[in-house]
């Protein structure tokens, strides 16, 4: 039992890291002796000191003989900004090592912990494991399939709309559902639209919380039809990034970059931009976290390419009715019921009158 009270903490710092480490993992670390917490410590941000440094620099002498709870294998590889941890707790005298999770790292994965064994160092794995891989489930991700993590976000009413026939969607939720959705947004890497809600909402797609961060800016506009004056470009800071198909034209391409964007051009699916290539491609420039929060076609899109990691649906009391509203997933319908897309682990939270109802498919 104490074993979990100690990780739990683990885990409670490792939180505090939520959208500053990428593309680093969270994580965070506890020094205990006597059955006590003596220090403890986070990852702040990638390139600063991991956690278990934090938290044996904190301990100092005081580490020797005592037993250090992480939440991610520490690491041991040195192909990277910051020295091996492995190191660290060895010349700490650290005698015991309990780990949440394996790194899945290949770099790492298994070699840290045995590393500390070779030094005399016992190790124990597995404690709140399934906590600890939901809490880096989008590095998890990014470092085993080089591809960020995607959250589909929708706001709609009881009965699936997200807007009325003539468009208008502000707002279907209520201030404590929007306000936790920029919570949301400070934590992932980047939010995802389609060029059909920059030209209708002509969004800022920025975090309005106290202290947050503004994400990469996504737009699929699959033959750059996006306007100068849209409020997406005027950061100039290259966060905006615009995914085109070779429709686009090169004129425009280089007005954009000139002007402080990041336009990628990638794979065409049947007439679009292939989802799925673009995914790889926000990898490779160390993406490892999108939130969509597009219409109803962008939001079919990416359900049917399969890029989808987990949903979540923000569900106000209202009814809007009327087969010509907008509803929230577009696109064609599967035939049959049993084609229909499955969810896992589904929760329910309440933000105000709304409800939140969240699920993922692994």
């Amino acid at each position: 039992m104490s074993d979990n009270i100690f990780m739990q903490k683990a885990l409670e710092l490792a939180a505090k890291g939520k959208g500053r480490t990428s593309p680093n993992p969270m994580v965070g670390a506890v020094v205990v002796k006597g059955g006590k917490i003596i220090s403890g410590g986070y990852h702040r941000k990638a390139g600063t000191s991991h956690a278990e440094v934090i938290a044996l620099k904190k301990a100092g002498a005081a580490a020797r003989g005592a037993t250090l709870y992480v939440n991610l294998e520490p690491c041991c590889h040195t192909e990277k900004r910051t020295p091996p941890c492995t190191k660290a707790i060895i010349k700490s005298g650290i005698k015991k090592v309990v780990v949440a999770m394996i790194d899945p790292n290949p770099e790492v994965s298994g070699m840290g912990l045995k590393e500390l064994q070779s030094a005399g160092i016992r190790t124990e794995t597995g404690i709140m494991k399934g906590e600890a891989q939901r809490l880096n489930e989008a590095f998890i991700k990014y470092i085993t399939e080089k591809e960020p993590f995607v959250i589909l976000k929708i706001a709609q009413s009881l009965d699936g709309k997200i807007a009325t026939a003539r468009g208008e969607s502000k707002w279907i939720t209520g201030a404590k559902a929007r306000e936790h959705v920029h919570k949301l947004r400070n934590e992932v890497d980047a939010l995802l639209v389609g060029i059909g809600t920059v030209k209708k909402d002509n969004p800022s797609l920025d975090c309005r919380i106290r202290g947050g961060k503004n994400p990469y800016r996504i737009i699929v506009d699959t033959s750059l039809q996006i306007s100068p004056n849209a409020k997406v470009l005027k950061y100039n800071d290259n966060r905006t990034i615009i995914a085109v198909t070779k429709k686009a034209k090169t004129q425009k391409i280089d007005s954009l970059t000139r002007h402080g964007n990041k336009v990628l051009v990638v794979k065409d699916k049947a007439g679009k931009v292939d989802l799925k290539s673009l995914m790889k491609e926000l990898g490779r420039l160390e993406i490892t976290s999108v939130m969509i929060e597009g219409g109803s076609s962008i939001s079919a899109s990416a359900l049917s390419a399969g890029i989808v990691d987990r949903v979540m649906f923000f569900v106000a009391p209202k009814i809007i009715g009327g087969v010509d509203a907008i509803p929230s997933v577009g696109g064609k319908s599967p035939e049959l019921l049993k084609n229909a897309l499955k969810l896992k682990d589904m929760q329910t939270t309440f933000f105000g009158e709304d409800i939140l109802i969240e699920g993922r498919f692994y």
